[in-house]
């Protein structure tokens, strides 16, 4: 394990009842990353990251949080690490600032300055209670800082919380990186991961698919775009020949005309050669629309086990149910 490794495993397995839900997995957080790791429920994201916390004993492998093993060392790896996880919660009645207290250690840093950063300095004497669901998510982000880690671990940290709230929570993660913390993020909501994360695992049945910014898995896995745009209202005697100069051209897998609406599926290459025909063409259509993937897309592509062109978008493939049951 290197100097700049903050989390190593190697042929992590875990199993409940006979039924594995980690098998083999290999996973490297470096310092100062903000790692996610994405795939559907039952992926085995939430039960790597407790046993990378020591929270579970893995069946087999090896784990290495900066240099210790987490079960063995749990005494000492324990307050390098901070963590919020999906079961998080506080009393009702406890107050914010208790809350901070209740929490601090000897490393503790100023709980006051750090509920200030966070947007919560006016509601330290507010009950957990009476806490918003973002108020509380940056409330955990507060305690899982206090105490100095060199680790922080969040599980699904914006589930369930309104647009807005989503936003405030994001931009404390973005503060945390920027102050150099390392983070390891699980979370279903892949435009979190796209926003967050510079690095993304993406896990199947407990194994890593792949892994790479989340550019390089829409690239690899998703790597098309659909260019649609209307003929107009009044026929033009070159739509045929328009049409067919478009079956032409570089990189293109398919064109699609619905009525006087036109799509033009294919890699990435066809935004360039369809915009210079409509140029050429002219006048460019008002309706004219560019779809491109995103990391859903690519996931969608890695769940469904072909690794090749991430199709027309995805939605309707099986996988994209999966992706939305988790949610």
């Amino acid at each position: 394990m290197s100097e700049s490794e903050v989390i190593s495993v190697r042929g992590l397995r875990k199993s409940y009842g006979g039924r594995t839900v980690v098998d083999g997995l290999d996973l490297d957080v470096r310092a100062g990353e903000v790692v996610g790791l994405i795939g559907a429920n039952g992926a085995g994201k939430t039960t790597t990251v407790e046993c990378v916390q020591g929270l579970r004993r893995p069946d087999a492998g090896v784990i290495r949080v900066l240099g210790l093993d987490p079960v063995r060392d749990a005494d000492r790896v324990g307050p390098l690490i901070g963590s919020q996880l999906q079961d998080s919660g506080l009393p009702d009645r406890l107050r914010v600032a208790e809350a901070v207290a209740l929490f601090a250690t000897h490393r503790a840093r100023d709980g006051g300055e750090l509920l200030e950063r966070f947007g919560l300095g006016a509601r330290r004497r507010s009950a957990f209670s009476s806490l918003s669901g973002g108020e509380r998510q940056r409330l955990f982000l507060v305690l899982a800082l206090l105490n100095r880690p060199r680790l922080v671990i969040l599980d699904e940290l914006t589930q369930g919380l309104d647009p807005a709230a989503r936003r405030d929570v994001w931009a404390a993660v973005r503060r945390l990186h920027e102050e150099g913390t390392t983070v390891l993020l699980v979370t279903h909501e892949l435009d979190e991961a796209e926003v967050l994360c510079g690095r993304v695992v993406a896990m199947r049945a407990g194994r890593v698919l792949d892994s790479g910014t989340p550019a390089e898995l829409i690239d690899r896995h998703a790597g098309w775009a659909t260019v649609g745009f209307g003929l107009g209202d009044t026929r033009r005697g070159d739509d045929a020949a328009f049409l067919e100069h478009l079956d032409r051209v570089e990189g293109l897998r398919s064109v699609r005309r619905i009525g006087d609406r036109v799509e033009v599926h294919g890699d990435r290459r066809v935004i360039a050669h369809v915009g210079a025909a409509l140029v050429a063409r002219g006048p460019v259509p008002d309706d004219l629309s560019v779809e491109m993937p995103d990391l859903e897309d690519a996931l969608v592509t890695l769940l469904d086990g072909d690794g090749g062109d991430g199709g027309s978008g995805g939605t309707d493939r099986p996988a994209a149910d999966l992706i939305g049951a988790a949610r």
